[in-house]
């Protein structure tokens, strides 16, 4: 349990290390920060697939592959619902609230909790890769988690402090954004070890959340400001540095 929560609140930690980040480097190209998102996108993509979605099919039973496919769907649609409540990264962060100094308060705000909200899942998706027993595959996971986190926090910053938002105010919620994904961390590990029966399809389901981040959210915002090439090899140097690990970790 103990590296449960101290692996928490390194990917909670990885939203504040952004933060500080956007404070010190204001003005960081986002030829930088897209680079960064996109090995993430690589990292978790591998995450997702080997740490998750194949051991969803290691489980007892003929159905698996039936309990595996529901799971990832189940997972893409709830995030997809709460995308169509709360749009995230790629709709919000190219809107006024980023590139206007008189860009309206409530917007911005409705970007942190934007973040906020996806984090939720993203934290449990953790949780339940320790939940599976295998620890080195959890940290994987988790590690794709953390390098996401870390341009997020990055965002964050820069919309909150150009329309007035104090420093003091904005690093708290900073802070809350990456609160909310220890808190759904120690969730994604109970729920799991309360009950192992559920274990194949929660499995397949934080996979499936981690895809549609990927695919709606990550992959849209790295070719969005014309360093398309750039992004797409940094995506394929992440995959194949967790593939390594992976067959090296047996």
């Amino acid at each position: 349990m103990e590296i449960v929560l101290l692996t928490a609140l390194g990917i909670g930690g990885a939203t504040v290390i952004g933060s500080l980040i956007g404070f010190i480097f204001k003005g960081v190209s986002h030829r930088f920060s897209d680079i960064v998102l996109a090995f993430a996108a690589g990292v978790m993509l591998a995450a997702a697939v080997f740490g998750l979605i194949l051991p969803s099919l290691d489980g007892v039973g003929k159905y698996n592959v039936v309990i595996t496919v529901a799971g990832i769907f189940t997972g893409a649609v709830c995030l997809n619902f709460i995308d169509r409540l709360v749009p995230h990264l790629h709709r919000l962060a190219g809107s006024d609230a980023q590139t206007h100094t008189n860009a309206n308060l409530s917007k911005v705000m409705l970007f942190v909790a934007a973040i906020a909200i996806h984090n939720l899942p993203e934290g449990i998706a953790a949780g339940v890769g320790f939940g599976s027993g295998n620890i080195s595959q959890a940290l994987v996971i988790a590690g794709g988690i953390a390098l996401q986190n870390i341009p997020e926090g990055m965002v964050i910053i820069g919309p909150m402090l150009a329309v007035g938002v104090s420093p003091r105010r904005t690093f708290i919620c900073a802070m809350f954004t990456g609160l909310v994904e220890v808190v759904g961390t120690v969730i994604g590990y109970f729920a799991v070890s309360i009950s192992t029966v559920v274990l194949p399809f929660a499995l397949a389901f934080a996979g499936g959340t981690m895809l549609y981040v990927i695919s709606d959210e990550m992959i849209p915002e790295t070719h969005s400001h014309g360093s398309e090439r750039g992004a797409t090899y940094a995506l394929l140097v992440g995959f194949c540095m967790m593939l390594v690990f992976d067959v090296l970790l047996g």
